[in-house]
């Protein structure tokens, strides 16, 4: 589990393609050495991925992650190629802050960037959700963007945006998002319980 609050930003060092659909990923980030626990579990910019190996290259340290063929057909990480940042946060652990929402780190789809309006103290922006998701995205709710917890300020069909602040454009990737971009998104679960348990009644 997650909070998605982001505490570092990655950046994707190489993607190798391996046997049965699997990607061989190499992020660096800035975590300490004895973190990155072979098993251990690291949102990715909303995706919760496995470390499978670590090192140290210069000041920095990286980890390795493989993403099948699942991840890389409904995320983003297919995408991934040398230099892409990433949005990382570690596990949540008992007795840590609950910052933002309980984030599961299994990503719903890919939501699109619409509209980014950029005023005095923060950006609005506007995406569009797929379709079948749409009815877990309420106003003042919460959902996950590439692994950052925001609140939903408008839902207008299939269309919700959500207001960033400056700490979180300028520590987080969401700073870089232009429209047409795609960004992994994941509703929040209580939404998704609350539906479950409507179309059992």
């Amino acid at each position: 589990m997650f909070t998605g609050i982001v505490n570092d930003v990655g950046e994707v060092r190489s993607v190798k393609p391996r046997a049965d659909n699997l990607h061989r990923i190499i992020i660096a980030c800035n975590y300490p050495r004895v973190a990155l626990v072979e098993g251990a579990s690291i949102s990715c910019s909303g995706v919760c991925m496995t470390v499978v190996g670590a090192g140290e290259e210069g000041n920095r340290r990286w980890f390795a992650v493989d993403a099948a063929a699942e991840t890389l057909a409904v995320t983003s990480v297919g995408k991934w190629q040398h230099g892409t940042p990433v949005n990382l946060e570690r596990a949540l652990q008992i007795g840590d802050e609950l910052g933002g929402h309980l984030v599961s780190g299994h990503v719903d789809g890919l939501a699109r960037v619409v509209v980014r309006e950029d005023m005095m103290e923060m950006s609005r922006i506007a995406l569009r959700a797929p379709a079948p998701l749409t009815r877990f995205i309420a106003t003042k709710g919460s959902v996950a963007l590439d692994g950052v917890s925001l609140t939903v300020n408008e839902v207008v069909d299939d269309t919700f945006s959500v207001l960033i602040i400056p700490h979180t454009l300028k520590v987080t990737t969401l700073g870089a998002l232009r429209e047409g971009a795609d960004v992994n998104l994941e509703v929040d679960q209580m939404a998704r319980y609350a539906a479950r348990l409507l179309e059992k009644r």
